[in-house]
């Protein structure tokens, strides 16, 4: 079976063109193609690559296998790369998928891992990520900041702001229009009435 997806990758491999030059990404662009992502993908790139997490330690910290870290990863790093309008295609199944997620995971422990060609700019995308870490998490802080302090942002905490005001004038308004209730009659005990 693995000498199967080895001649079926060599195979794939042979149409793909040589991994792209990914150093001429800049911090800008690279933050771009990350925040084009669903956030629960850059939130891996991040946690592995910008923050350099070994990939125990980061499968620990959301509470899975390093196996499932290294899938989810691939995934987000697959991601990555085409939202920077690189090359790259799928795995066609499962099997395929381990082989470049376990390849992907030694190719960012060690520069000399042997590496599926399909796989080569997505890796070189993920080293690129994580030479340029400081300055990624510096630039999407940046942007965060920015955005909060957009109009859009500003927008949003004014209606926030109308919500709550609302919510409050809405309480208001149900107490003092509340039905009086009439105070239960006591009882007095008989022989206190005579």
């Amino acid at each position: 079976m693995a000498q199967e997806i080895g001649r079926r990758m060599t195979e794939n491999d042979a149409s793909v063109s040589p991994p792209p030059d990914v150093s001429h990404l800049s911090a800008a662009e690279l933050v771009a193609a990350l925040r084009a992502l669903p956030y629960r993908q850059t939130a891996f790139l991040m946690t592995r690559l910008v923050q350099d997490r070994s990939m125990r330690e980061s499968a620990l910290f959301y509470g899975i296998t390093p196996e499932a870290f290294c899938v989810h990863l691939l995934r987000a790093g697959l991601a990555l790369a085409r939202a920077a309008a690189l090359p790259c295609r799928e795995p066609e199944n499962d099997v395929e998928e381990d082989v470049w997620a376990r390849a992907l995971a030694e190719a960012l422990e060690r520069e000399t891992a042997a590496v599926p060609g399909a796989l080569t700019g997505t890796v070189a995308l993920c080293r690129r990520l994580r030479a340029l870490g400081r300055e990624v998490a510096a630039a999407l802080e940046a942007a965060e900041r920015e955005q909060e302090e957009s109009r859009k942002g500003q927008r949003e905490e004014w209606l926030r702001k109308l919500a709550v005001a609302a919510l409050l004038v809405l309480t208001a308004f149900l107490y003092c229009n509340r039905s009086e209730e009439t105070p239960e009659r006591r009882v007095q005990p008989r022989s206190m009435e005579r």
